[in-house]
């Protein structure tokens, strides 16, 4: 295992913080707080803060370290989530598929909606994980470059199969190796995040878009284009479609997706680089076409008639949110069999209709439909084998290679 050093933020860091927040995107929803985090150490009160305040660095991981489980005496699990991330019944105050493992198991989950941003909630955890300390929660769900760090530094325990039965059966193919967890070993993925393409279709005006390069290059769209402020998500559907994969690619490949987004910056093709601001744009028409994140298609799209999406044959970027049992946890056994239950298609299917993110869970379908046929049809929350297949995460990065990357990211955007 890896010594933990304090991350401090550089100068590449804190451009991509303010980008997020110039952007809008950094406050405003779940969404918003896991995409405007994902491009590493972006809270400014966060890491740099534990340092100055003289919280130690840990020593040498004592990795994946338990403690006396609790679970059969005290029937209760502490669950650490982001906000608006888990159904919620008419009156806003219960979670049913909570009620129903309650029902089913005798075990109450303490749900805690306490995660804003991977960073801050790094900066909570980080000094009794460092300390082989119990953190009072029995799972965390972290963006999975944050869930791959705490697998590095040994700070998240190995899950028992036994108790996940459903897990590891029903985890959909496209989620079960990412290269920071392969075969999933102290991970579950909570939900899953796409990026694809999204157009007006009346801005379009009969002008068709089926690939990033349709955006970089058809004259008729020029100033009318829109790419994301999140380096992965732009850089990485731009790898895709130079033939590159995101999960493999090198230093000379990242360069030359970057001098490609130049060339079309230069000649004024990209309108702007864009936080979730981007839907406005795109109901409003400012955007012809930009790259977008699926879940807000999904939800553009039952207000807006005209916007739609569309998945480059080359394929797409995802990444996931991931349900983690951290080190001393009390009731391992317990955050185990809550995360089984998820993995059962028709509490699966609860969840999908209610959040409408991409669904790890296979057989979700049938039951997905009984509640909303619409989304049950949907290929944003329940992908289908043909959509699977287009699927590719953006690899992890070193600390060096997301300082390089980032910088030379900024400059592209001007932040």
């Amino acid at each position: 295992m890896e010594q933990y050093e304090p991350d401090r933020l550089t100068p590449p860091q804190v451009a991509a913080m303010r980008r997020s927040l110039r952007n809008g995107r950094a406050g405003l929803t779940r969404r918003s707080l896991l995409r405007a985090s994902a491009g590493g150490a972006l809270a400014a009160g966060g890491l740099g803060a534990l340092s100055a305040c003289g919280i130690p660095a840990a020593g040498k991981s004592q990795g994946g370290t338990s403690a006396e489980d609790h679970s059969a005496k005290e029937k209760v699990v502490d669950f650490s989530n982001w906000t608006e991330y888990i159904d919620v019944d008419d009156k806003g105050k219960r979670h049913p598929t909570l009620d129903a493992f309650r029902g089913r198991t005798g075990i109450t989950v303490r749900y805690t909606e306490d995660i804003n941003d991977n960073n801050e909630f790094f900066g909570k955890i980080k000094p009794q994980l460092a300390a082989g300390q119990d953190t009072g929660r029995d799972i965390i769900v972290l963006t999975d470059w944050l869930a791959a760090r705490l697998i590095r530094l040994g700070w998240v325990q190995k899950l028992d199969p036994s108790n996940l039965p459903h897990a590891y059966s029903n985890l959909s193919a496209q989620f079960r190796n990412p290269d920071w967890d392969p075969g999933r070993a102290y991970s579950y993925p909570w939900q899953g995040i796409s990026t694809v393409i999204a157009y007006n279709r009346k801005a379009l005006d009969g002008i068709e878009v089926t690939s990033v390069s349709d955006l970089l290059d058809n004259p008729r769209l020029k100033g009318r284009v829109g790419f994301l402020s999140e380096m992965r998500d732009s850089v990485g559907m731009t790898l895709l479609d130079m033939g590159k994969d995101p999960a493999k690619f090198t230093d000379d490949d990242f360069d030359a997706a970057i001098a490609r987004l130049q060339k079309a910056v230069d000649k004024g093709q990209i309108r702007r680089f864009t936080g979730n601001d981007y839907t406005s744009d795109l109901t409003k028409g400012d955007f012809a076409a930009c790259v977008a994140w699926a879940g807000d298609v999904v939800q553009l799209k039952a207000d807006s008639p005209d916007v739609d999406f569309v998945v480059p044959d080359s394929g797409y970027v995802t990444s996931t949110d991931n349900m983690c049992v951290p080190n001393r946890a009390r009731h391992k056994t317990n955050a185990e069999r809550l995360i089984d239950f998820y993995y059962e298609p028709r509490q699966a299917a609860e969840l999908a209709a209610y959040i409408n993110y991409v669904t790890p869970v296979d057989g979700v379908k049938p039951y997905l439909a009984k509640i909303d046929k619409d989304a049950a049809d949907n290929p944003l929350i329940v992908p289908d084998k043909a959509m699977q297949a287009k699927s590719h995460a953006f690899r992890s990065l070193s600390q060096k290679e997301e300082t390089a990357y980032e910088e030379k990211f900024a400059k592209l955007t001007g932040a």
